[in-house]
């Protein structure tokens, strides 16, 4: 790997705000504004990873209090549909009881504590308790209890079911079952600021995944709030993705990163690996641009790696070594050639022709700009290439992260029940509604369990390939953590600004009263 130690507070290579210098559309004051982070906590102690003391603290300090996403409205679109939001042991009942409507209440009879649904519902008259049949109107007010004259003292002002604060963001239902909570406006701040060319609103959820992973939230959370894991997770993006050299600023209670595209990781050094583009395949061949090293799918399961000096070897999708001279294969890239693929990833995508950096940049938002022409006319005409073509991903606390401009992809990670060490990675595409066309209907969620592989849900596309990479990281961050010889971890001071600020917003919410 290439050191790339610069004296001068970053990599090597052009910065952001110097690439947005060469931009053939106006760029928006927005992405050069600077979100500094001052001095925080860089460390964090293993325990909050795994221990059952630090998942309840979470509980009554963070679950209890903060705003958080529970659905999106497209998910309850008429009178007594209802969503049933699940974080660590509690559950909200989330249902729309007017046109325009939404409230939320504890998922628990007021009698004998039973969860008053077990799933989502449609069309519900009323709530009702399955196991006796208390029930209440839809806006939680007591309507009836069988045998009411036996118990004395119980009518709708003592036993009405006790709303939850609801807000709406993007189309999205946002609940806090802290009363005395501060608005969800006020905890977002200026955000909508970063979304106005095709705001949330104008999306339908076009997919919906959620699989269960063998780590902590924070865990598989943090994996996605930095583009510094790129070299060694994702060593194919190379090429074309300046990693190193993204851009991290911190807003109140959100983060943003940019990653620049088009532009090559300032880890590489033409003398190491040559032109990457030579021989290279979407899914069945690439020559590693540090190494130089070649692989190949021979097939699922099987990767051939041809080494410089000839030397040839065959490993699994894994990187584990069945045949040959070479030893070791990078397990990443044996995942990427030999995992599993859908039917809409055989066919042979070779990458594009080497251009300029610029050159590149302008050709692919020019033509990003035209397919987005249907959805915003000519206004698309105002926005820069940056935007359409640069990965922009932001982190809203605690735990969604939202990608900026016209990318569809939105994340959301929870806990799994009142496991510490398993969690719910959740994958939404939200995609433009059609001008002068109904909503389209919100997809249903595709779950995948712990064992199940990211392809079996091909509607994300090759983005399946990418989560599978991280999944490779997840299991093992976990189980290192219990025997991490300093007990504790450490974050760069600016490519891990993302997680900083998590943690700092996280160790005032746990700090108090």
């Amino acid at each position: 790997m290439v050191e790339t130690l610069t004296k001068s507070g970053r990599s090597e290579g052009i910065s952001y705000n110097e690439l947005l210098e060469s931009d053939t559309h106006p760029v928006r004051d927005i992405l050069k504004q600077e979100g500094k982070l001052d001095e925080g906590p860089t460390r964090v102690p293993v325990e909050q990873y795994y221990s059952r003391e630090a998942h309840d603290r979470e509980v009554e300090k963070l679950w209890k209090r903060v705003w958080q996403l529970a659905c999106h409205e497209d998910d309850i679109p008429n009178i007594g549909d209802t969503h049933v939001y699940d974080i660590a042991h509690l559950s909200y009942i989330i249902i729309r009881t007017g046109n325009d409507t939404i409230q939320a209440f504890p998922n628990a009879c007021l009698h004998r504590g039973r969860a008053l649904l077990d799933g989502d519902r449609k069309g519900m008259g009323a709530i009702r308790c399955p196991f006796h049949g208390w029930s209440w109107e839809l806006d939680g007010k007591l309507k009836e209890i069988p045998c009411h004259w036996d118990f004395p003292g119980v009518d709708s002002k003592s036993h009405s079911l006790s709303p939850v604060k609801t807000g709406r963001w993007g189309g999205f239902i946002f609940i806090n079952p802290d009363p005395s909570a501060e608005s969800l406006e006020s905890f977002l701040g200026d955000i909508d600021k970063h979304f106005t060319f095709l705001p949330f609103e104008r999306r339908y959820k076009a997919v919906h995944v959620a699989k269960r992973v063998p780590c902590n939230w924070k865990v598989a959370q943090e994996a996605f709030m930095e583009s510094y894991h790129v070299v060694a997770t994702h060593p194919t993006l190379l090429s074309t993705l300046g990693d190193a050299n993204s851009k991290y600023d911190v807003f109140g209670n959100y983060s943003r990163a940019i990653s620049p595209n088009g532009v090559p990781s300032p880890h590489l050094h033409t003398e190491t690996a040559g032109d990457t583009y030579d021989e290279g395949t979407l899914f069945t061949r690439h020559r590693h641009a540090l190494t130089g090293h070649l692989y190949e799918r021979i097939d699922e399961d099987r990767v051939k790696l041809t080494l410089p000096n000839g030397k040839t070897g065959v490993f699994n999708s894994t990187g584990r070594h069945i045949s040959g001279e070479a030893r070791y294969a990078d397990p990443h890239i044996c995942n990427w050639f030999g995992g599993k693929l859908t039917e809409s990833m055989g066919a042979d995508q070779t990458s594009p022709p080497a251009a300029s950096i610029f050159e590149y940049r302008a050709r692919e938002a020019r033509l990003k700009r035209e397919a987005m022409r249907p959805v915003l006319g000519d206004k698309v005409d105002e926005v820069s290439d940056a935007e359409f073509v640069d990965s922009l991903y932001f982190s809203v606390f605690p735990n969604i992260s939202p990608w900026g401009s016209f990318n569809p992809i939105f994340y959301r990670f929870r806990p799994d029940g009142d496991n510490p060490e398993q969690c719910i990675h959740e994958v939404m595409l939200m995609l433009p509604v059609p001008e002068g066309e109904p909503r389209p209907l919100p997809a249903e969620v595709h779950w995948l369990d712990i064992d199940d592989d990211y392809t079996e849900a091909p509607e994300l596309g090759m983005l399946c390939k990418v989560f599978n990479q991280d999944q490779l990281n997840l299991a093992s961050v976990q189980k290192g953590l219990h025997s991490h010889p300093k007990g504790e971890v450490v974050f760069a001071q600016y490519q891990e600004t993302k997680i900083r600020h998590f943690h700092k917003l996280l160790q005032e919410w746990l700090e108090r009263d």
